[in-house]
């Protein structure tokens, strides 16, 4: 089916205000209304009416479709199955590149964080993401610019990565931890622009704290923080990232067996904090505190972390935003100034010094939990973060994934992984690196 595009209203027959209509020339017309912003959320809604009537394959026709609205029928278009087609207009040659590369790097993040658990283990993650950059540094830099190690299993023990081994060790499949180095400068001194450090639980029961049925059917996408972070670095090489970046992956899965970790339990990390554990099921914060200490070592211009990580943060905001936390006011307007431009939605939660002592504990210097009566949950896990980034008053930034995933669809998006925060992460790399 070919759909065209018309800055002209719907007859009435298609009903008041109608978005799509059909001609005799059996193509389907998304209509258009007089602001742009507006028009990109019109054409999204429209790609998503036509692919739930069934519409599996579509040619984008007319001089009106550009890459920002060709972009927007993606999205909306977009399901977790992939039985679809869509043939996109000839653009220039930037806005087509731009368009391919915002293709590749989304589907690479939403097929992995749709990708089932028993494939998808934390090694393959840490494969998959390392696969994925060293491709996108072959095709748009130079593919000795990626170097990169996974430690995995007892190694993990061994080199003192206590909080990814801990929360892994209950599982058959190994946790692993991905070091990846992108330097296009050929100085191997060159500094560090930003270091990425990710959530990457392939799967997540809840550990002996564990979940509900119900809770736990969406927990092989609590990978979504490692998988965003990998996405958004590969746009930002595709889009011509010519400073040196690192990313870290915290891999496990969080399970229940003889071995697995228990309340109780006391982890102590390379860095000396000692974190006593109060609930299994908060094991997102154990293991990127592992990825903090080591991105923080690297002395980059600054830090973000992304993770799937609090419940709370989706109750305040639902699946629409990502949520944002941090001290650095600067870095916050530069993140929100990224997301303004790429058209992605984001939201700013409180992350305050006090948040750092309701996570109090008894038996070591703090606990995996708020232990105040009423609890921020998002800022308290914030906190329990900030013990691993020695300056974290500035250049960290904490991202609570909450728009990573939909359990349900919407009028914009279907079941499944969205890819929400690519462009805006990748513009982040760029605008810092200038």
């Amino acid at each position: 089916m070919q759909i065209t595009l018309s800055n002209s209203p719907a007859s009435d027959n298609w009903g008041k205000n109608a978005v799509l209509s059909f001609n005799q020339e059996q193509q389907a017309v998304i209509h258009l209304k007089e602001d742009e912003k507006s028009n990109l959320v019109l054409v999204q809604k429209a790609a998503r009416k036509l692919r739930s009537q069934g519409i599996r394959d579509v040619e984008l026709v007319g001089e009106a479709w550009q890459l920002e609205n060709s972009w927007a029928f993606y999205q909306g278009f977009y399901t977790a199955k992939q039985n679809y087609s869509i043939e996109f207009p000839h653009l220039d040659d930037e806005p087509q590149d731009e368009l391919l590369a915002r293709i590749e790097c989304s589907d690479f993040v939403r097929e992995i964080i749709n990708e089932p658990a028993q494939t998808l283990t934390p090694i393959k993650l840490a494969e998959r993401a390392a696969e994925f950059i060293s491709t996108q540094a072959e095709n748009y830099a130079d593919k000795n610019a990626v170097s990169f190690k996974i430690i995995a299993g007892e190694a993990l023990n061994e080199q003192n990565y206590q909080g990814i081994f801990t929360v892994g060790r209950g599982s058959a499949n190994p946790p692993a931890m991905l070091q990846l180095d992108y330097n296009p400068t050929d100085n191997p001194d060159a500094p560090v622009l930003a270091c990425l450090v990710g959530k990457g639980i392939t799967f997540d029961s809840g550990g002996y704290s564990i979940k509900p049925s119900d809770g736990m059917s969406t927990m092989r996408t609590d990978m979504g923080g490692a998988a965003l972070l990998t996405g958004a670095l590969g746009l930002a090489i595709a889009r011509g990232l010519n400073q040196r970046v690192k990313l870290y992956l915290c891999c496990a899965e969080n399970l229940v067996s003889g071995n697995a970790f228990k309340l109780g339990d006391i982890i102590t990390y390379k860095n000396g904090v000692t974190a006593e554990i109060l609930n299994t099921d908060a094991e997102g914060r154990l293991v990127l505190a592992d990825g903090l200490i080591e991105a923080d070592s690297q002395n980059p211009q600054f830090i973000v972390d992304c993770a799937t990580l609090t419940g709370a943060a989706k109750v305040a905001v639902g699946n629409d935003y990502h949520c944002a936390l941090s001290m650095d006011d600067e870095l916050v307007k530069s993140l929100f100034q990224a997301a303004t431009e790429e058209n992605e939605p984001f939201w700013r939660l409180p992350f305050e010094e006090f948040h750092r002592a309701q996570i109090s504990s008894s038996f070591a210097d703090i606990a995996n939990t708020g232990t105040v009566p009423v609890g921020a949950g998002a800022s308290t896990a914030t906190a329990f973060l900030s013990y691993f980034v020695k300056n974290y008053q500035q250049h960290w930034l904490h991202i609570d994934c909450s728009a990573t995933y939909r359990k349900s669809g919407s009028d914009l998006w279907a079941v499944g992984a969205t890819g929400i925060g690519v462009k805006t992460l990748a513009n982040l790399l760029l605008t810092k690196s200038i």
